[in-house]
């Protein structure tokens, strides 16, 4: 994803949000409160998650949780995520998330002034919270009690499913449990065992099954669908290149867009910033929709984050996500190098940023090529379909396919089984280091028939 809004479409989704806080209708009626007191500062984002908690008596622990969870704390200027959500609590506008249209309804606050000021969003957000705990009953002693709030803070997200709203839940106690030092806010480990309610019969969604275990292309990997409007089954070329993005918002908060039929979009792969869990959507012969036109011949994968914020990017998810694209590009005889392994915004006719000048792509690389430098070329190929056979010979058994142009490091090369192709007649065989084979110099672009300065085997 990666993509930041123009201030034009800022403008457009925010009146869209407006229009929507008019129309809504909830059971609580709109009190204008006093504008928050809380100026963008970090030591004023403290401040306003203390007074949201107090004025709309929601546990201080849930907001900060609930705040870190969706985005570090960050309020990335007021741009929004990949699905329109906005400002450190991720006050969302969109078909099936209409949090800033009901926090606006709530506090009285201009839509533009929810989604752009770091102390109305957080009390945005306190005030939809307490909306839900309302109609929920949460009072008295329940509602000072953390662990209470489970099924309430599960509704805040407006998840695709149960397993993806627990999914989320789960990561907020998490964080409550582990306690929180950014933006200037401070908050105590707490453990809290949540009282999950209707949620504790519901299987998380790192819960393998044999099904889901048959589904996945990668081992590593938890199968969760995109909604099938989201994708195109099967595909109409070769898979050569694998595309790194950066979800632009939370990891279960991705998953769950990925199943919303409004959304018009997916990744092959989803990837958690805390631990690297995997999440796979589609299956890696179906053609998600991330980077436009360059579908059809691309894996995508997301990492949970932002463009602007390297926090999230953990060493357990460089780890992670390199495992995943080394295995993908063994799998499918892809060199593992950055002209086959490229960001979103290295793609063709794509107009997005990620995953954006904080990626280490020298240390991913690295990993992905097992801690060794990424392999130098010396020749390229052309033609799609050449094989690559475990011998100079015809009749030798095949190694692998070439898609596509590919560029290739030739060890040496032999006389073998005389190719006739491309109007070209050819003995002269290349050694392939990386494919641990051998090819026709017929498809090598060189004009010789015996490639120069490259050794006889």
């Amino acid at each position: 994803m990666g993509k930041t809004a123009p201030l034009p479409r800022l403008i457009a989704v925010l009146a869209t949000a407006a229009a929507g806080a008019i129309a809504f209708s909830g059971t609580s009626t709109a009190v204008p409160y006093p504008e928050p007191t809380a100026s963008a500062v970090p030591g004023g984002l403290a401040t306003a998650f203390k007074n949201a908690s107090a004025r709309y008596d929601v546990p201080r622990e849930v907001l900060v949780g609930i705040g870190f969870a969706e985005s570090h704390l960050d309020s990335h200027d007021g741009q929004p995520s990949q699905d329109n959500g906005f400002g450190v609590m991720h006050l969302a506008s969109n078909p099936t998330n209409p949090t800033i249209s009901e926090a606006a309804k709530l506090t009285g606050l201009p839509v533009e002034k929810l989604a752009k000021d770091p102390a109305a969003n957080v009390q945005g957000a306190a005030a939809v919270l307490a909306s839900y705990a309302d109609k929920a009953g949460l009072a008295g002693a329940a509602r000072k009690d953390v662990a209470k709030w489970y099924e309430v803070v599960a509704q805040y997200p407006h998840s695709a499913d149960a397993p993806t709203a627990r999914l989320y839940t789960d990561e907020v106690y998490k964080i409550i449990g582990q306690g929180v030092g950014a933006a200037g806010v401070s908050l105590s480990a707490k453990q809290v065992t949540p009282d999950r309610g209707r949620y504790a019969k519901v299987a998380p969604l790192g819960t393998r099954t044999p099904a889901s275990l048959q589904a996945a292309d990668y081992p590593g990997a938890i199968w969760n669908p995109a909604c099938t409007c989201n994708y195109r089954v099967g595909r109409t070329a070769a898979i050569t290149t694998i595309v790194i993005h950066v979800t632009q918002g939370s990891y279960a908060g991705t998953i769950s867009w990925f199943k919303d039929p409004a959304a018009q979009v997916s990744a092959h792969y989803v990837i958690r910033s805390s631990d690297g869990q995997v999440t796979q959507m589609v299956a890696e012969k179906d053609t998600a929709w991330h980077v436009r036109t360059e579908n059809p011949y691309t894996i995508g994968i997301e990492h949970e984050g932002f463009v602007d914020q390297p926090s999230w990017f953990t060493d357990a998810m460089y780890r992670s996500s390199a495992a995943l694209t080394k295995n993908i590009a063994e799998r499918r005889g892809i060199p593992k190098d950055r002209a086959h392994i490229k960001g979103h915004n290295e793609m063709p006719n794509n107009d997005h940023t990620d995953p954006g000048p904080y990626w280490d792509w020298n240390y991913y690389m690295s990993l992905v090529n097992d801690g060794n430098p990424p392999p130098t070329y010396n020749f390229t190929t052309y033609g799609s379909g050449v094989r690559v056979r475990s011998d100079a010979k015809l009749t030798a058994s095949i190694v692998t396919t070439l898609p596509g142009p590919t560029q290739v490091f030739v060890t040496c090369q032999k006389q073998g089984d005389t190719v006739t192709a491309e109007g070209t007649t050819n003995n002269w065989w290349a050694k392939l280091r990386d494919q641990g084979g051998y090819m026709t110099n017929i498809y090598i672009q060189d004009p010789n028939a015996k490639l120069p300065g490259v050794p006889v085997c």
